[in-house]
């Protein structure tokens, strides 16, 4: 099947998909939640496969963000039941009114249509938007990177397999199984089947899509995430902070790059913070002043290391003089995903919130918590760093558009 038979199949689909009740569709879901774990031994042997080539060429943070184990999949499945006990948001009234002429008009939620997923190597991935999608009312077509293509193949295998027995028709999910990047700058060219794009990686596939695609963008995933360790920080619960945000995992995109510390706390706080981090194996880039406090442990920050997504377990330390330059420095290197200060005073803490233009603001929390599951959305299609339509983790709601419903009695128009 080439890529204009896919996308019309999957138009034809999303029409079937959108008018199919809620039962109906969580009945789908949890079909696939079993042929996932059904298949499990076929989806970790093609991951195995995946995982020996990203080490064979040395892509050794690319291998975390690849693995499939048991329980990694068990928790996909997880996931995935947790969309299915989500309120469906099709059809849902947003709005109703009547107007003086008797004229009832409500504002409807209802599907995308066809969504187009462009991402990476995190396979999870392939099952949280095609669950959404589907949870949703729209149907997908899914281009994951070619590190992932084995893992992705046999994931979509089992899903649609799972469709066969349910009144979801398979061609909802759509999966073009090649490497060929150029096939990417197809993709983006079905305007008029696609009626959304979504890319989901670094910075590089993002701008990539937003400047090559004919199809509306909704621009997720790149991110420099800043920490504030105010001069006001308790600083046990500063460092636990510190190195949840960066260590729990540092292949996602919610992962800490860069901590700003005020010179206030600076020696005490780096003093205790430092074992905690080399004892993860975190190489610290310091500024100057850093430097002087973390000695031997650290290495001389450069000036590109400030503004930029590791992805690594590395991390960026710059010593400031003051809250306002903390904010000047997010300001100038931000790309808007997830932001933290840790302090005990309130009024600073509700100063950054409300000064910090980002999708997802802390005080006193890890950055990690920017996830859809954790925002209580049972998965996410991914976190938001634009402004319009949606914006931070976006799940069911952020997949659905509205119509106005007019219900009348045989009013018309005056003439003018």
């Amino acid at each position: 099947m080439n890529l204009l038979s896919q996308a019309q199949a999957a138009k034809s689909a999303a029409r079937k998909l959108a008018i199919l009740s809620t039962a109906q569709k969580n009945v789908a879901l949890q079909r696939i939640s079993e042929e996932l774990l059904t298949q499990t031994d076929a989806i970790l042997a093609a991951n195995q496969e995946d995982v020996e080539r990203a080490k064979a060429a040395g892509e050794t943070v690319m291998v975390d963000r690849l693995t499939l184990n048991a329980e990694r999949l068990q928790g996909i499945v997880n996931e995935l039941k947790n969309v299915i006990s989500l309120p469906d948001e099709v059809g849902k009234i947003m709005d109703e009114r009547v107007r003086p002429n008797g004229l009832k008009l409500e504002r409807v939620r209802v599907p995308l249509g066809v969504v187009g997923m462009i991402y990476e190597a995190r396979p999870n991935v392939t099952v949280d938007a095609t669950t959404l999608c589907l949870k949703s009312g729209n149907a997908v077509m899914l281009k994951g990177g070619s590190n992932a293509i084995s893992t992705n193949r046999a994931l979509v295998k089992a899903m649609k397999e799972a469709l066969d027995e349910t009144d979801v028709p398979s061609d909802a999910i759509q999966f073009i199984d090649s490497t060929d990047r150029a096939m990417t700058g197809e993709f983006l060219k079905l305007r008029g089947y696609l009626d959304v794009v979504i890319p989901r990686g670094g910075r590089g596939l993002i701008d990539f899509v937003v400047e090559n695609s004919r199809i509306p963008v909704i621009e997720t995933g790149a991110s420099v995430v800043h920490t504030y360790v105010d001069a006001d920080a308790d600083l046990d619960k500063a460092a636990a902070i510190v190195v949840n945000a960066k260590t729990r995992r540092v292949s996602i995109c919610n992962t800490l790059d860069t901590l700003l510390v005020h010179e206030k706390i600076a020696e005490k706080f780096l003093e205790k913070l430092t074992p905690l981090l080399r004892a993860k194996n975190v190489e610290l880039r310091c500024d100057e002043r850093a430097l002087a406090i973390v000695g031997k442990e650290g290495i001389k920050a450069k000036p590109e290391d400030f503004g930029k997504e590791f992805l690594d377990t590395i991390l960026a330390i710059k010593v400031v003089d003051s809250y306002e330059e903390a904010v000047e420095h997010i300001a100038q290197y931000s790309l808007k995903h997830s932001e933290a200060i840790v302090t005990e005073n309130a009024t600073t803490a509700e100063r950054f919130l409300h000064e910090v233009d980002a999708a997802c603001v802390y005080w006193n929390a890890s950055t990690q918590f920017s996830d859809g599951a954790q925002f209580g959305l049972g998965a996410e299609i991914g976190i938001s760093t634009q402004k319009l339509h949606v914006r931070g983790p976006f799940a069911l709601e952020g997949l659905t558009t509205f119509k106005w419903v007019g219900r009348g009695d045989g009013q018309t128009r005056p003439e003018a």
